[in-house]
């Protein structure tokens, strides 16, 4: 089975089972400050997971492009990837743990659907933590459906507990489903959830079905859901009885492009480290340039930066060069070789434009970014090359021919000149690097970055308090002001809001004047003085594009989408747009609305950082 058959069936069999089949979403969330990319299928659903009614109805089916960078320096392994597709389903009230398992049941072994043997699966359950009893509910589904006792394994917090994402919120245990590869077990203790190699996660069934409040207690919610994920890629893997992801059919014409450019055959020399770690150079550039495809074809596509998601395409896209050059592939943008990634990436938008046309609709960016980046990196190569000749002198004065770690680092800092190259500059000298001491000055940078960035990576629920929702009303505002000063040619290119600030961007290619910013400013406050009343319906998407409303129309909707009115027809309609957020009742809530700064965000996008007082 192929992942088109596998996105297909999934679709169908919870379509049968009442599911209203919705459209996965952008890979650059909106309004949520804890991530930089959409990592789980539930992203897009937090003020349904919340307790908003969603217009399809309590089920729910997609499937959804994720990212997750957290793993990305393991990428090169069998397994690990940055971009894969979830296949999700939900119940927002509806059924709960016995209906949820009986389908994922259903669905993993009927010989209809996925036809996987009794025999083959083994799942995981919540063992219990202080007032938390063990999930024997669901572990009683399993043992009633046919999974055998010593088959279920009884796991700790870190491995079979969700959430909260913040200090209190929604949160439950969860049931996950792994698949045997037949391996002798690791020891007495080894079973589902074990990390030796003979089980692998393939669904995970999610059940909020508590709140943890600012006290630290758990209270029962009275209106429980269902999250649930399979990774489309991980389960290709294994109804194809491959061993790793990327020997499937999915990552089969990428790898042969890889092996056509280098002359390298992906395990074709099992035995030998050369090729062992050619191998690794091909998974990685076949990952990277994946992921790097998915970002920048998405509607919402970000730029290469050293900021936010743009350093996490930056990253994955050097990342993916020097690997080619690893492999032997030369060239680059302008050469008689040409470009080294993008003739890779349109095979992948060939591949998958089906079920993610945006990917086609963005291809000449795709190409257009992959070459100014691939060209800009090549120019930092050549850069540190010279940095390094110029030390070299010195580096040769010192009889033990080895090279400082941390000067071998400073060049990584400052230049972004990978060690693996220095080593190599090093060695055609007669020269070792000391490693050791490279390896630790690389960790403390390690640990300062991620210091500071647990928070964007750690994933969960957006924040949807009281201030944020008053932010997120205000975006509304600040668009149709910017629209009337600035002209019809305005539209949102990305927001992000904090409980501090928020952060909005849009189409325009000039700075705006000081005039233009206070007329904007004005506007905004005038709406909120008129405390105009913001009214939600649901209706079409046709209905709502003929009513005027505004929205991201490159964006993938459902058939029903919310309409958010500010104004009615006693104060006039400011405002109307598609939308999915949080928001406040009337206007005269928000408070003061101040503009703090007007800038450039990318090529014919603006960014405006604004507060409410």
């Amino acid at each position: 089975m192929n992942a088109d058959e596998l996105r297909s069936k999934y679709i169908e069999f919870f379509k049968s089972k009442g599911h209203a089949q919705i459209q996965g979403k952008s890979l650059i969330p909106d309004n949520d400050p804890t991530v930089l990319f959409t990592t789980a299928g539930m992203h897009p659903l937090v003020p349904y997971l919340l307790g908003e009614a969603h217009p399809a109805g309590k089920r729910l089916v997609d499937y959804q492009k994720c990212i997750r960078t957290g793993d990305i320096d393991a990428v090169g392994d069998p397994s690990h990837l940055t971009f894969f597709e979830m296949l999700g389903n939900w119940s927002l009230g509806d059924y709960f743990k016995e209906g949820a398992i009986e389908m994922s049941f259903e669905f993993l072994t009927s010989p209809k659907w996925l036809g996987i043997p009794i025999e083959k699966l083994g799942v995981t359950v919540f063992r219990g933590e202080g007032d938390i009893p063990r999930d024997d509910e669901s572990a009683a589904v399993w043992k009633r459906l046919g999974i055998p006792e010593s088959r279920v394994s009884y796991r700790p917090r870190e491995d079979n507990w969700w959430g909260p994402a913040g200090s209190t919120g929604p949160c439950g245990p969860d049931s996950e489903m792994f698949y045997d590869f037949g391996k002798a077990p690791c020891g007495p203790d080894c079973g589902p959830g074990c990390s030796c190699g003979k089980w692998l996660e393939i669904w995970n069934d999610v059940f909020m079905q508590y709140n943890k409040n600012a006290e630290g207690a758990y209270e029962p919610l009275a209106r429980k859901c269902v999250d649930t994920g399979m990774g489309i890629e991980r389960t290709v893997t294994i109804l194809n009885g491959k061993k790793s992801v990327y020997d499937t059919e999915i990552f089969a014409p990428i790898i042969a492009a890889v092996e056509k450019a280098s002359g390298h055959t992906y395990g074709g020399d099992a035995g030998s480290a050369a090729a062992i770690d050619k191998d690794k150079s091909v998974r990685i550039v076949s990952d990277h340039i994946r992921s790097s495809t998915f970002i920048l074809g998405d509607p919402k596509a970000v730029s290469p930066s050293n900021v936010g998601a743009g350093y996490v395409l930056r990253r994955l896209i050097r990342r993916a060069v020097r690997h080619c050059r690893k492999l032997g592939i030369t060239g680059g943008p302008g050469t008689v070789n040409g470009p080294l990634l993008s003739p890779i990436a349109e095979i992948i938008v060939d591949q998958l434009k089906g079920p993610y046309p945006e990917l086609q609709e963005n291809r000449a960016f795709i190409i257009d970014e992959l070459n100014k980046e691939e060209e800009k990196f090549l120019e930092t190569l050549q850069k540190g090359e010279h940095e390094f000749e110029k030390i070299l002198p010195n580096l040769l004065k010192d009889p033990r021919k080895i090279m400082s770690g941390r000067l071998a680092f400073k060049l990584y800092d400052t230049y972004g000149f990978p060690i693996e190259l220095t080593e190599e500059l090093a060695a055609e000298q007669g020269m070792t690097v000391n490693r050791a001491e490279f390896d630790e000055a690389f960790k403390k940078h390690q640990e300062l970055s991620r210091a500071g960035g647990d928070q964007a990576f750690k994933g969960g629920l957006a924040d949807h308090s009281e201030t944020t929702t008053r932010y997120h009303t205000a975006t509304h505002l600040l668009q149709r002001a910017l629209r009337t000063v600035l002209g019809d040619h305005v539209a949102q290119k990305g927001s992000n809001i904090t409980a501090e600030r928020m952060r909005f961007d849009f189409s325009h290619s000039a700075p705006m004047s000081h005039e233009e910013i206070a007329r904007v400013q004005d506007m905004v406050n005038e709406q909120i003085k008129r405390d105009l009343p913001v009214k939600m319906e649901v209706m079409s998407l046709d209905e709502a594009k003929a009513s005027g409303a505004m929205a991201l129309f490159g964006e993938k909707y459902e058939s029903q989408v919310k309409v958010y009115t500010i104004g009615d027809c006693s104060t006039g309609v400011f405002s109307r747009e598609v939308c999915g957020g949080p928001h406040v009742e009337h206007t005269g809530t928000l408070g003061k609305f101040i503009i703090q700064k007007e800038q450039s965000s990318s090529a014919g996008v603006r960014r405006i950082r604004a507060v409410l007082e």
